[in-house]
């Protein structure tokens, strides 16, 4: 009989050992860099990852509060054909940010004001970049017909406080756009171009903004979209609007630096690859910072325009886009160019004239 005793406690303890051993190492695998719950806090989670939320998230993004500033004309420039042109400035994080400001000649032609568009642009090195150069053609077509348009410098960029942290290992572009729109919804931004122009009505219409982006400017404005109700339409021309399993696997564009102050000298692919896994090891993770797992929330319809010919970014990038949209029942237009570049220089006139009568339609 102690004998028998004596065998079962043995059992016991073995079975215990077991259950220890096993729940010992699911523990060390569910708690692996790779595992997005140990970073993110997951809709409906009750434990602590509240608030542990990894900083490129869509939802930490939905979370910043993006008060913006008073804009403050800083400059006044030549005028364009029939509108004036500003070099202000407005701040974003308590970092000052400079911006080109495009405001309509005479009088809004509703008591409402102009509809405004924010204008980001796509990559340009840093150091190289000034406010009044590049994007003047583009630029013109929106500002020469009843829009005002202000195009963010980005911080770091020209005359703009801060470190150009790159767009896709930081959301420091996108919180600068973000406080654009809310600088621009102010009411004493309003009254400081009412002054300017000599007008004694509103200017700024806060209900009709709507948002341009090129290449890395289009990452900018689809993820604006997927946060900010106020943007009612986009326009997206050469845009890397891919999800970053399609960043990672299928595009690496030539001849750009990808080191960012963010990731601590290595590109954001090797930085959050390192950290996270690959899409593969750990999809969960990789969903959470694209915008694309988040579509069905988009503020408004969209125009995407591609260069067939396209080598910096893929035209298959916008064709999958528009496919996702309407997978959720978004608004979407898209017009490709044969054997036309990034820039759709050769398809110019007729890409910005449908750009143009896309935001008439939506913002007019």
């Amino acid at each position: 009989m102690d004998k028998l005793k004596i065998f079962l406690g043995i059992a016991v303890l073995f079975v215990i050992g077991i259950y220890f051993f096993s729940t010992a190492k699911e523990a060390k695998k569910t708690n692996t860099v790779g595992n997005v719950e140990s970073q993110l806090n997951m809709p409906g989670d009750e434990g602590g990852i509240q608030n542990n939320i990894h900083p490129l998230t869509i939802e930490n993004l939905r979370r910043g509060e993006y008060p913006g500033s008073e804009i403050v004309i800083e400059q006044t420039l030549d005028s364009g054909s029939n509108y004036r042109r500003y070099i202000v400035s407005y701040k974003s994080e308590g970092l000052k940010i400079f911006a080109l400001l495009t405001v309509p000649n005479g009088t809004p032609s509703t008591s409402s004001g102009w509809p405004a568009i924010v204008f980001n642009h796509g990559y340009i090195p840093p150091a190289q970049y000034r406010t009044t150069e590049r994007y003047i053609a583009y630029t013109d077509g929106f500002s020469r017909n009843g829009y005002i348009l202000l195009r963010p410098d980005y911080r770091g960029h020209g005359n703009s406080e801060g470190e150009a942290s790159g767009g896709y290992g930081s959301n420091g572009y996108t919180i600068d756009v973000l406080n654009a729109v809310s600088s621009l919804k102010r009411e004493e931004t309003d009254m400081a171009l009412r002054q300017a122009q000599g007008l004694t009505s509103r200017i700024i219409n806060p209900e009709k903004f709507g948002m341009w982006g090129h290449s890395m400017g289009g990452f900018i404005t689809l993820r604006s979209m997927v946060v900010n109700k106020d943007i009612k339409a986009g326009v997206i021309w050469g845009g890397v609007v891919a999800s970053y399993e399609d960043l990672i696997s299928r595009w690496r564009r030539r001849n750009v630096p990808t080191t960012t102050p963010s990731t601590r000298g290595g590109s954001w692919r090797q930085s959050l690859t390192e950290q996270y896994g690959s899409p593969e090891e750990n999809p969960t993770f990789w969903s959470s910072i694209s915008a694309n797992s988040f579509l069905s929330d988009v503020s408004g319809p969209i125009a995407l325009h591609h260069g067939e010919a396209d080598t910096s970014v893929p035209v298959e990038f916008s064709r999958k886009l528009s496919e996702q949209l309407k997978s959720v029942g978004k608004e979407v237009e898209l017009f490709t160019y044969p054997g036309d570049d990034h820039d759709i220089t050769s398809n110019f006139g007729s890409a910005m004239q449908r750009s143009i009568d896309f935001f008439d339609k939506y913002l007019k």
